[in-house]
């Protein structure tokens, strides 16, 4: 995967380059990094296919005013890193005062690139170093100015079966609970996993939980329950550190 944040290039670039996660954090003269977020505090989420955009905000202050935020880099576990690109205009800084200013830009997550993402092991947290120069030449550089969390994309499944069934009859539940895979771009079962077997009633909003079970070695799901009323059935997956939570689409059960 490659990941960048496009900005414009500046003095200190040529140090910014050179920047790794070994670097040591430093800077001169006053100026402060005051906050820096990346897709609003949520967890990078990516697939197989779709390259994913996650917005980074870095806001600073010196008093001389701030000049840009000329570098940005992410980097996860080894071999997983993030390769640094600039160009004028995509890195934009809105001044809050005449000390503090919000730079912006966006990070782009490609899966299906051949360079810097190349195993699993990049779903962790990750490090946002970052570069930012004053009007006054004042520069600071820290090397893990946030960190963000990188997950694999879920999904899950559900069938219920018979339809219609009659009442006090079991109802047979499948389903299957998968996750990205980066190494081969597909999507493969998520072993050994608790979800939760739901149930909501028809005409009501609100899902309960029936049981839990866990996912087999290829991540399929199965469980019988008795049939009682109307409603609709769903597995719901409450997620890990590596794979976000998600629910199956409900699927309606006549119960006749």
């Amino acid at each position: 995967m490659r990941l960048a944040l496009l900005g414009t290039s500046v003095a200190l670039a040529a140090t910014a380059i050179g920047a790794t996660s070994a670097q040591a954090d430093g800077g001169s003269g006053n100026i402060t990094i005051d906050k820096v977020v990346v897709n609003g505090g949520k967890p990078v989420v990516v697939g197989t296919t779709n390259v994913v955009s996650a917005k980074v905000s870095v806001t600073a202050s010196d008093d001389s005013g701030i000049a840009e935020t000329t570098y940005v880099s992410a980097f996860g576990p080894k071999p997983n890193f993030a390769q640094i690109w600039y160009d004028d205009g995509d890195i934009t800084c809105v001044k809050a005062s005449a000390t503090t200013s919000t730079c912006t830009g966006t990070l782009t997550f490609d899966p299906q690139a051949s360079t810097g993402f190349v195993d699993n092991n990049a779903a962790a947290t990750w490090n946002l170093a970052t570069l930012v120069s004053a009007n006054d030449d004042n520069y600071m550089y820290r090397d893990a100015a946030t960190t963000f969390r990188v997950q694999r994309y879920s999904k899950v499944t559900v069938n219920a079966a018979p339809e219609p069934v009659k009442k006090g009859k079991p109802v047979t539940v499948t389903g299957k609970l998968s996750r990205a895979n980066w190494e081969d771009n597909k999507y493969h079962g998520y072993a050994n996993q608790s979800v939760r077997l739901q149930f909501r009633k028809k005409g009501s909003n609100t899902y309960t939980t029936v049981k839990t079970i866990k996912s087999d070695a290829t991540g399929n799901l199965r469980t019988t329950v008795t049939a009682s009323i109307d409603g609709y059935f769903r597995y719901s997956f409450a997620g890990t550190t590596t794979t976000p939570a998600v629910n199956a689409t409900g699927d309606f059960v006549d119960v006749q």
